[in-house]
């Protein structure tokens, strides 16, 4: 079979190639069917794997965790519609300690 033949004369060669290869000696195949028998075969390439996370160059410190009320506040900005399909954005902070929202700013 040519497809095996292709296979085994360039390793690094997926169904695609090997598709463009045999359409090019007169072969007139479709992808489909190079990508059904190469996988009945056993031809197909390993997928690669992503290279791994790089690690930071100095260990992070750690967060303190708040002991009382305002010592520590989180802030986030928060994008609503309303029932009329108007949308608004507000500014929302909260005390990390408490969980209470400290202001609410509405644009």
């Amino acid at each position: 079979m040519r497809i095996r033949e292709i296979a085994q004369a360039r390793v690094r060669y997926g169904y695609r190639k090997i598709r463009v290869l045999m359409n090019c000696e007169g072969w007139d195949v479709g992808k489909y069917p190079v990508y059904r028998l190469c996988k009945e075969e056993g031809l197909m390439l390993k997928r690669m794997k992503p290279a791994g996370k790089r690690k930071a160059a100095r260990p992070r410190e750690e967060k303190l965790k708040p002991t009382v009320p305002d010592q520590a506040w989180s802030m986030d900005f928060v994008l609503e519609q309303l029932q009329n399909g108007a949308r608004f954005r507000s500014l929302t902070i909260v005390d990390v300690y408490t969980r209470e929202a400290v202001a609410i700013e509405v644009g």
